[in-house]
């Protein structure tokens, strides 16, 4: 009777721990920092979390808004957050201990969301065509301490241009640009966003624009002296009247973890989003229609070292 009570009780055991298995089996919880509500990466990072969240069973996964860029690389390089948002050259800068960090982050890439190239807009009333045509010329490029500031200036600087002297340049904001541009108070604009953004589109509602491309030479140029920058191409039809691709300079924007990360987390993490960008009950591209730009192509264009196992993902799916 003792030896069945035994058996029995054995039984019941090993059918409870079956059946509750899959119940008590232990996950993962990952965090993700995005930005502040009204930027891209709040809304980008929510649905990158709610994928992670519901289509890997053994991750979970809770988006937190930060102050983007800067504090994600330090959140990540200390490991007190999983995964951040973070501009390519704010990543490139963290990971070489560069201002406006004192150390080296332990940081990685997991993959490029999308790129911002450098527009350089003006109209045909103007008569300029290329970066040449703007000497002696009124140019506003963005407010000082912008990354498009600095980034205009970087591209004058390589084209050859003495700035105090060459040209007049006005340090005014993307909406106060446009509309100079608008009243003829300064020849050309730098804005530094990804395409199509609404304030070249609105340029383009009501005058007849021109997209500015730099040189291959200037492109090469300005790259190798700042590796952070990147070649990106705005393709012709991204805004109205511009029936041509536009070269450009461009920073990235990134999603970046701890070098610690396991290859099979980072693997997951990256299958999962890539999967889920279009035709998806999650797409992506419901979120934000940035997301279209979300491609293992434009995914490896990082100015840092890819995650061994994200770039697992991407070597099987460009095969």
């Amino acid at each position: 009777m003792k030896r069945s009570l035994f058996v029995a009780a054995i039984l019941m055991v090993a059918l409870s721990l079956l059946f509750a298995g899959p119940v008590m089996a232990k996950k993962t919880f990952l965090t993700l920092g995005s930005g502040s509500p009204g930027g891209v990466y709040y809304p980008l990072g929510g649905g990158m979390a709610v994928i992670i969240e519901k289509t890997v069973p053994e991750l979970r996964c809770a988006a937190e808004s930060t102050g983007a860029s800067v504090e994600n690389s330090r959140l990540v390089g200390a490991q007190e957050t999983d995964m951040g948002m973070v501009m390519g050259s704010v990543a490139y800068k963290a990971s070489q201990g560069l201002a406006p960090f004192d150390k080296k982050e332990s940081v990685v890439t997991l993959f490029q969301m999308y790129p911002a190239p450098e527009h350089i807009v003006t109209t045909k009333q103007s008569g300029i065509k290329s970066i040449a045509d703007l000497k002696g010329k009124k140019v506003s490029i963005d407010v000082p301490g912008s990354g498009c500031h600095d980034m205009a200036r970087a591209i004058l600087s390589e084209a050859g241009f003495n700035l105090d002297k060459d040209l007049t340049l006005a340090g005014l904001s993307q909406t106060e640009s446009a509309q100079a541009l608008k009243d003829g108070v300064v020849d050309a604009c730098f804005f530094n966003f990804a395409y199509p953004g609404s304030a070249v589109m609105d340029l383009a509602a009501t005058r007849d624009i021109v997209l500015v491309p730099v040189s291959a030479q200037l492109a090469a140029k300005v790259v190798k002296k700042y590796p952070y920058y990147l070649k990106v191409t705005i393709p012709k039809g991204a805004y109205s009247g511009v029936d041509y691709d536009v070269l450009c300079i461009g920073d990235s924007n990134v999603l970046i973890a701890n070098k610690n990360m396991s290859d099979e987390i980072a693997y997951k993490i990256v299958k999962a989003i890539f999967t889920n960008v279009k035709d998806s009950k999650y797409a992506l591209v419901n979120i934000h229609p940035i997301a279209e730009q979300l491609t293992p192509a434009n995914a490896i264009n990082s100015p840092i070292p890819i995650h061994p196992g994200a770039m697992k993902y991407f070597k099987e799916v460009t095969k």
